[in-house]
């Protein structure tokens, strides 16, 4: 079967997380057992572009090994300070979503850090051109994570929030000192 390269590539990662591959040849044979044709060149390739390392097992074998997924990784706290920081330019919120404001074509730089981040009650987001939703956790609330977030952004926290989890109307916005 032929597919492309994105799908053999995520198929490879997903041998390697529940199978211990030692060599190229028994990736493309496994890769052969599922009906994706693929030669030994194609896997070399694949293998170095997913960043993939020969590790030593116990009893002294080696098989290959992804490191964790750069979606998987947790940024540090900084990393999304400085990412609100310079692209966050407005907060909104209503129940359990928040809405960032980006400068056009920079809403997927500050989805990707909120994704990464870790970032209590943030269950995922969705990424515009300028304009991010981050969906929330019910039990933490837009407001919260709303003032959070503008916290690190810099920006004034919506009214009617004392901290990060103070009272306040759904749909309040906070924009950035100085800027318009």
């Amino acid at each position: 079967m032929r597919i492309t390269k994105h799908q053999r590539q995520h198929r490879v990662a997903k041998l390697l997380e529940v199978r211990a591959v030692g060599s190229q040849a028994q990736l493309v044979e496994l890769l052969a057992a599922e009906g994706i044709e693929a030669t030994q060149t194609t896997v070399s390739r694949d293998l170095e572009e997913l960043g993939a390392v020969k590790v030593r097992l116990p009893g002294g074998d080696t098989a290959y090994a992804l490191p964790e997924l750069p979606t998987q990784q947790i940024a540090p706290g900084d990393h999304l300070r400085r990412v609100l920081g310079e692209w966050a330019v407005e907060v909104a919120h209503s129940q359990n979503l928040v809405v960032l404001r980006t400068p056009p074509g920079c809403a997927h730089v500050v989805g990707s850090a909120l994704d990464r981040s870790g970032l209590d009650g943030v269950l995922g987001t969705v990424a515009g051109d300028d304009t991010v939703l981050v969906v929330v956790d019910e039990r933490h609330g837009g407001l919260s994570v709303a003032a959070q977030l503008a916290s690190l952004a810099g920006l004034r926290a919506p009214e009617g929030a004392q901290g990060p989890t103070g009272p306040g109307q759904p749909g309040e916005t906070t924009k950035k000192k100085g800027r318009s």
